[in-house]
């Protein structure tokens, strides 16, 4: 059998907050609820669990998602019309605009808990066949 990734634990402050943040600016949908789960499913079968933590526990991490052009348009366009700060780089020196990597486009913005959000339209060094 091969690896496949299935799922992800996100801490969050609350976990509906973040979940419904995440679909909605993706386009997504919320799959499940169970225990103190709010799944929210992506294209490829894995899901995001987000789990209420109390905020002290919660420990940035980065998630970075490869996503169509057309899907990084309409998820910038709800950047942009909410007044979400964003950057065109990981470290936030620059505020306000996205990248053009490896003959994409990216950006970074943080979630309601706190964690690092990057969507990218080519993955890092480019495609390959």
């Amino acid at each position: 059998m091969s690896v496949e990734l299935n799922h992800a634990i996100v801490h969050a402050r609350d976990n509906r907050e973040s979940a419904e943040f995440f679909a909605d600016l993706l386009g997504l949908e919320i799959t499940a609820e169970w225990g103190p789960f709010i799944a929210v499913g992506l294209s490829n079968g894995v899901t995001l669990d987000f789990a209420t933590i109390p905020a002290d526990h919660i420990a940035m991490q980065h998630y970075a998602f490869l996503v169509s052009e057309e899907e990084f348009d309409a998820a910038y366009a709800r950047i942009s019309e909410r007044g979400i700060e964003h950057y065109a780089d990981p470290h936030r020196r620059h505020p306000g605009a996205i990248n053009h990597n490896d003959g994409g486009r990216g950006v970074y913005f943080m979630d309601p808990a706190g964690h690092a959000m990057e969507l990218i339209t080519v993955p890092y060094g480019g495609w390959t066949s």
